[in-house]
């Protein structure tokens, strides 16, 4: 008798296990369903993450491209570059020097312009970005920039270079021991007066310059002030 309970009590385990396997069955089907139902929406936002990724990296290229290609920088850093092709022309007048022209004329267009584009970047651009700064200290800013970089430092920078060709090809008599500063300035002396022509140019440029780009940056405040009111709320 027990052996046959035992015989009939297996074909009722086998039964019964193979009802929990297929009660079991679409639960595991679900999990399954659950899961490629949540792997699917991850699929598709790591499609969508990628227009996005790329979208924003093309804005801020943009964005820090025209930052630094700013066209008030570049224009104010144009006449700094005239103001040293300017500078040049009168101390090689001065030095009597024929050598050397286009490494000269490159020299005194390329730093005078760069130096110019990055000063005014740092000094009045950013400021204005950042609305740390009045409208008189732009101008005073644009003034200075322009005092230093687009006259005083291409009228250094022509002075010393063809000051060193002039005794390189002995253009000039050579200027006696200890006095060769002297000596170049007295030789110099009508060029210098001439340098003040792009100094007055310089400051009313930078007056008119910096005052269009302050109020440019005004109205660009003044629109997207509204547009980030509704934002805030």
């Amino acid at each position: 008798m027990a052996v046959s309970q035992t015989q009939s009590g297996s074909p009722l385990r086998a039964a019964s296990m193979v009802q929990m396997e297929d009660r079991e069955a679409p639960q595991n089907i679900k999990m399954a369903i659950y899961t490629r139902g949540r792997l699917i929406p991850s699929l598709g936002d790591a499609k969508f993450r990628k227009p996005v990724i790329t979208e924003i990296i093309e804005k801020k290229f943009e964005y820090y491209t025209k930052d630094i290609l700013d066209k008030h920088g570049i224009f104010y850093g144009t006449t700094s570059a005239m103001s040293g092709v300017l500078a040049n022309i009168i101390f090689r007048s001065s030095f009597k020097v024929q050598h050397e022209a286009l490494k000269t004329f490159a020299t005194l267009a390329t730093l005078p312009f760069l130096s110019t584009v990055v000063t005014y970047k740092l000094f009045v651009t950013d400021a204005l970005n950042s609305g740390n700064i009045s409208r008189e200290n732009c101008i005073l800013r644009s003034i200075l920039i322009g005092f230093i970089c687009g006259v005083s430092y291409p009228s250094a920078l022509a002075f010393s270079k063809n000051g060193q060709l002039a005794v390189k090809y002995h253009t000039v008599p050579l200027p006696p021991k200890g006095r060769v500063i002297l000596h170049w300035l007295l030789l110099c002396q009508t060029g210098m007066k001439a340098m003040a022509a792009p100094l007055v140019f310089q400051a009313l440029f930078g007056l008119l310059h910096s005052s269009h780009h302050y109020a440019v940056c005004e109205r660009m405040r003044a629109k997207a002030g509204p547009e980030d009111e509704p934002k805030s709320q």
